[in-house]
């Protein structure tokens, strides 16, 4: 009687640290999801930003029409990626092609502003401004989200690969690690800015 109770005892215990192990790979899951849904609230703010930003260079920017058609197809395919991964954060290659289609998007965007410089009646353009000063802001949303979701998908990674996680994850619909979302202009960001005299 007591090798029973102590057996049950046994198969309690385990089965309640299963429940917490898979509860928590789920919270951690839910976290970094809805971490991607703060990202593409702000994506698609940046995605709508930009037709405005380029019809109003149109009217001053007539003869950079190749520059401004390769800003709205950059903008074309980050639209087309950020809907692919929002089906599922989870998918690292969704992750992965939005990443390159927001590099893409990020180059396009920096030929664009090197274009305006030879537009100074644009760039003193009120709209422009406006426009230029909303993404601007937008961009450092992006980055907040993107990094508040790297942060919760390297939490929901270290959790799912520790012991006896890792024994349970992916029995139980965990079976691979979540896909951290980087951009070209990270490694520009953290680089400390070079003054000289």
């Amino acid at each position: 009687m007591i090798t029973l109770l102590v057996i049950l005892a046994i198969v309690v215990v385990l089965a309640f640290l299963l429940i917490g192990i898979y509860n928590k790979l789920v919270a951690l899951k839910n976290r970094y999801e809805n971490g991607f849904a703060q990202i593409e609230v702000q994506l698609k703010r940046r995605y709508d930003l930009i037709p405005n930003l380029v019809e109003t260079a149109k009217a001053y920017m007539k003869h950079e029409a190749d520059t401004l058609t390769n800003v709205i197809e950059a903008r074309n395919g980050a639209v087309s990626g950020l809907k692919e991964a929002s089906k599922n954060p989870s998918d690292a290659k969704a992750i992965q092609n939005l990443a390159g289609a927001e590099n893409a998007l990020t180059n396009a965007m920096g030929k664009l502003n090197v274009v305006f410089e030879a537009y100074p009646d644009l760039k003193a353009n009120q709209n422009m401004m406006q426009l230029n000063e909303e993404l601007a802001s937008t961009e450092n949303k992006v980055a907040f989200a993107r990094q508040a979701f790297n942060d919760f998908v390297t939490a929901y990674n270290s959790y799912r690969q520790s012991f006896p996680s890792i024994m349970v994850a992916a029995k139980f619909g965990h079976p691979t690690d979540a896909q951290l979302l980087e951009f070209a202009d990270s490694e520009q960001i953290q680089a400390a800015p070079k003054v000289s005299f």
